[in-house]
């Protein structure tokens, strides 16, 4: 066997495969094993609890209802929902959350995906996504609006015409504009992904929403 040109192979490929699993599992997970990991409590930021009062704003009966106030207890229980939510609906099945540092991704997707990103309730287990008929979601956050989030979960091609990404109404109660509890957790789930970052556009740099309605054109 082991003088076959197969046989060298069987072994070369197997060789490659244990290399492989120590340069890229146990290597990093001996780096970081004194890293702490980050209950959701202390994922909540200022950009991300930005989000969660805009939604409260844009949304006051469907909040009030299922969530009461925008407070940084309410706004975990609605991340970790959003997070079962986002499994349950097979989202990751089509969205990856790492950003590989190949074939210019980071050009497009934002930074590459580092360990310490990972090391907290949300990202157990890291969704890799199997496929990429949609896009990478690691910087989601804070690239589009809440109201542009509520239409797109309800019907997709309605901000994006080809998209193949099926409907959810379940997440409405009739309408866009009327998101349930589910729904105003997913889109508090997506606004959290890459809060972190320093390339999260600021809360501070967002036109309040009363003075959205009092000025239409205030962008």
């Amino acid at each position: 066997m082991f003088e076959s040109k197969s046989g060298v192979l069987l072994i070369g490929g197997l060789i490659f495969f244990v290399f492989a699993f120590l340069s890229n599992a146990v290597v990093p997970m001996l780096m970081y094993q004194e890293l702490p990991e980050q209950p959701t409590a202390a994922l909540v930021n200022e950009n991300l609890m930005y989000q969660f009062q805009d939604l409260s704003l844009r949304y006051p009966d469907q909040f009030s209802e299922h969530f009461g106030e925008a407070t940084q207890e309410n706004c975990v229980e609605a991340l970790d929902l959003g997070r079962e939510i986002y499994i349950g609906e097979g989202c990751w099945h089509c969205h990856s959350q790492f950003v590989r540092p190949v074939s210019n991704e980071a050009d497009r997707w934002g930074p590459v995906a580092a360990t310490p990103e990972y090391q907290n309730e949300l990202q157990r287990p890291v969704m890799f996504g199997t496929r990429r008929v949609g896009p990478d979601l690691s910087r989601e956050g804070g690239r589009r609006g809440n109201d542009w989030h509520a239409v797109h979960f309800y019907e997709p091609t309605s901000v994006s015409w080809k998209s193949p990404m099926p409907n959810y109404p379940w997440l409405f109660d009739g309408s866009p504009d009327k998101p349930n509890k589910r729904g105003l957790a997913l889109i508090t789930y997506v606004q959290w992904l890459g809060s972190w970052l320093d390339s999260y556009p600021l809360y501070e740099d967002y036109v309040p929403l009363e003075e959205q309605m009092d000025n239409p054109l205030a962008q």
